[in-house]
């Protein structure tokens, strides 16, 4: 199995600024990053930043970093620009990793890249995980997502879906939490960047809805590994910094 990986690392962050560059015990968040990903059986591991200190910061770790435009609306638009540039061919897999997740499962980043090897029909996967309470069912900050009998994406949402409209149907909801974890042929992401953004996108706020909106499937493959703590206020990198310290 044959795969790359491209981490986003976008320096401007309104909650945690620089958010990259946090030491995590001894080192840059993005870096602890790269190290989970070198854990997987991805061949190439890449950080794509708008910013000259990650360069530096993952040089000095002996880490490869690919400058990128300031302007991009997605970190899939960011990858599309590396894969350009870094001129990969069109049937390559790319796992877009999270840069603010430096506890993320290894296994999940294979998962997630055999599932798109596999499934000849998707131009993109992704992952999920079961939901068993109904807090996290009706969090609009858990993304959740609905599948086809070939497991397929039909929609992904903040809100609870699939809802029961009868209280007789509660006990027979099997819902799932999407895990923001990617894989995509290069192919689909030289597409990627000439698709509109939709309204649909816009409302949710999830950029996965422009693959589904144009017509293309996302494959999703269910988990048993639970999604990883990711940092997006100074209590996560607390937290994740005293896993670090154990």
């Amino acid at each position: 199995m044959m795969f790359k990986v491209v981490i986003p690392a976008r320096y401007a962050s309104t909650r945690l600024p620089g958010k990259p560059l946090l030491d995590i015990a001894g080192k840059p968040m993005v870096i602890r990053v790269v190290e989970q990903a070198e854990k997987s059986h991805a061949d190439t591991i890449v950080i794509a930043t708008d910013f000259e200190k990650i360069i530096q910061a993952a040089h000095r770790h002996q880490k490869q970093a690919v400058m990128t435009r300031i302007d991009h609306v997605s970190g899939t638009d960011r990858i599309a620009e590396v894969v350009l540039t870094l001129g990969w061919p069109d049937d390559a897999i790319v796992v877009n990793v999270q840069g603010d997740e430096p506890m993320i499962d290894p296994q999940l980043i294979n998962e997630v890249a055999e599932h798109l090897i596999h499934n000849s029909e998707a131009a993109m996967a992704t992952a999920c995980h079961p939901i068993h309470d109904e807090a996290a069912f009706l969090n609009p900050n858990i993304v959740k997502v609905v599948v086809d009998s070939k497991g397929n994406a039909l929609y992904f949402s903040r809100a609870p879906i699939p809802y029961p409209r009868d209280d007789q149907y509660k006990q027979d909801i099997q819902a799932f939490r999407h895990i923001g974890i990617y894989a995509y042929r290069v192919g689909f992401l030289k597409q990627y960047a000439d698709l509109s953004v939709t309204a649909l996108e816009k409302i949710e706020s999830l950029e996965q809805l422009r693959v589904l909106h144009h017509g293309f499937k996302i494959g999703v493959t269910v988990t048993q590994h639970a999604p990883a703590s990711g940092v997006d206020t100074q209590e996560d990198l607390d937290y994740v910094r005293s896993l670090f310290s154990i």
